[in-house]
């Protein structure tokens, strides 16, 4: 195929770019059901162990606004080509890493490589469909491997760690991305330097994304350094001024930057700016919740990894059952009910993973909760999107999309890290009050929970206050495209 010829099979085009975003997808969820069994194998702290989902979210969020740059000026093929590459060998180091240093360093260049494919697989897929319902239809595939990722990934976990073992998570990557770079090689085309004119005229705004990412690793490091040194500590007290001076260092590079990486002005839409705000809150009780559940039933229930894994499935499907309701929803009702709505099915769904008991049954003890929480996820997922694009300009809103998404995974890393440090502080303050292992694990994890919930709820009240004029369907019906959704 010529270099920047149309796709003479564009669904071949979109099953490669299907199949990245379905891999990157799979690894946010595929480690959650190991964490035991890496936690066991390695010996990470608890407070350690969250770094071996915090790494890949950082990087994967803190690089996914540049990875789409990075598409625009360098080629859609060829970016997704080297992200693959990067990804894939990144995945070889971390299923053979022995030691916890490199299975984080390992976990952090996935993400670079998911933020560099993630952004390139959207662009590649639009390219390759004329406007009109055929992209529409490609769209809604490329977006539906957001559900399918996260479903597979859990079973996917469970089953390779109980058959094989928890390396096998990171090995199973391999041979997926070398097929998927030779198939993009073979059907994917690449832009020629006159597709990629506009996108020559900027230039790569890697200072921003190396400060926010640093930024972020400095503060998630605070939260983890004063839990086990002390908050008045001086390793504590660095990284956190290493935190202040990165982020405040990235707000004057985006301020003065001729093509930054996030423009202030969209911050200053004030929906968008609440917008992400809320789904920061949301990805920070969500990203814990799987984390902290999946610590619950193996190591307080005794379940094992592939039960684990199961016991997922309903939650993801429940997810990607509400995502297409909650699309109908948003037309019918607009955003603010839809998301209002949202937040309170999952505060309240958090709120009843309070009430988990040692001896916990699935169907009346968890089962309930989780499908309140994850019918509430699914219902704020398209909603916070929507609400997000709302108010900027309209060749703005892949932007304001892309912030969502980023959003979410910055939410998670800084939630799971706050969260995590408070409930082994409040298990550990109970082991040594006298209660038994299980006791004291299942004591942290109802804080946190709580703490979840209440984050939910403030997410709630803020959606009203902020986003009120975005409760009249008609207010919404411009924002929803098809291409807004499915990014």
């Amino acid at each position: 195929m010529s270099a920047g010829s149309k796709p003479s099979r564009p669904n071949l085009v979109l099953l490669v770019a299907g199949t990245a975003q379905f891999m990157v997808i799979l690894d946010v969820s595929i480690v959650n059901v190991a964490l035991p069994s890496i936690q066991a194998d390695l010996g990470f702290s608890p407070q350690g162990l969250q770094w071996v989902v915090s790494a890949y979210t950082i990087a994967f969020a803190g690089f996914q606004l540049l990875g789409g740059r990075a598409a625009d000026l360098f080629g859609q093929r060829r970016v997704l080509l080297g992200g693959l590459g990067l990804f894939t060998l990144a995945s070889l180091v971390g299923g053979l890493a022995g030691s916890q240093h490199l299975l984080v360093a390992a976990r952090a260049i996935q993400g670079l490589g998911s933020a560099v494919v993630a952004p390139a697989t959207l662009t590649i897929v639009t390219a390759a469909f004329p406007e009109g319902p055929a992209r529409t239809r490609a769209l809604g595939i490329w977006g539906s491997m957001l559900g399918a990722g996260g479903t597979v990934g859990v079973l996917a976990g469970g089953v390779l760690t109980e058959l094989l073992d928890w390396h096998w998570i990171f090995l199973v990557n391999v041979p997926i991305g070398a097929l998927v770079a030779v198939a993009a090689l073979a059907w994917v085309p690449e832009q020629t330097p006159e597709q990629r004119g506009a996108g020559r005229a900027g230039r790569i705004d890697l200072l921003g994304a190396l400060t926010v990412t640093g930024g972020l690793v400095a503060l998630v490091g605070g939260i983890v350094t004063g839990q086990q040194s002390g908050w008045a500590a001086a390793s504590t007290l660095v990284c956190f001024a290493l935190a202040a001076a990165l982020l405040a260092a990235f707000a004057l590079v985006e301020a003065r930057a001729a093509h930054p990486l996030v423009p202030l002005r969209v911050l200053r839409v004030r929906t968008t700016s609440g917008a992400n705000l809320i789904v920061l809150l949301i990805g920070a009780a969500l990203i814990s919740m799987w984390f902290f559940l999946s610590l619950y039933l193996q190591d307080v229930l005794g379940y094992s990894p592939l039960r684990a894994g199961l016991a997922f499935v309903p939650m993801s499907l429940t997810i990607v059952a509400m995502t297409s309701v909650a699309s109908r929803l948003v037309a019918r009702v607009g955003v603010l009910a839809v998301l209002v709505a949202g937040l309170v099915l999952v505060g309240a769904g958090l709120a009843g993973f309070t009430r988990l008991p040692l001896a916990g049954a699935y169907t009346s003890d968890f089962l309930p909760p989780s499908l309140l929480a994850t019918a509430g996820l699914g219902l704020t997922l398209v909603s916070s999107t929507v609400a997000a694009v709302a108010g900027g300009r309209p060749e703005e809103r892949g932007l304001a999309s892309g912030l969502v998404n980023t959003s979410r995974l910055l939410g998670g890393a800084l939630g799971l890290a706050l969260l995590s440090t408070v409930a082994t502080s409040r298990a550990a303050a109970l082991a040594a009050a006298g209660a038994s292992r299980p006791a004291a694990l299942t004591g942290g994890f109802h804080l946190a929970f709580a703490l979840g919930a209440g984050m939910c709820l403030a997410g709630a009240v803020l959606a009203v206050v902020v986003l009120r004029g975005l409760g009249r369907p008609a207010a919404a019906a411009p924002a929803a495209e098809p291409e807004e959704r499915a990014a």
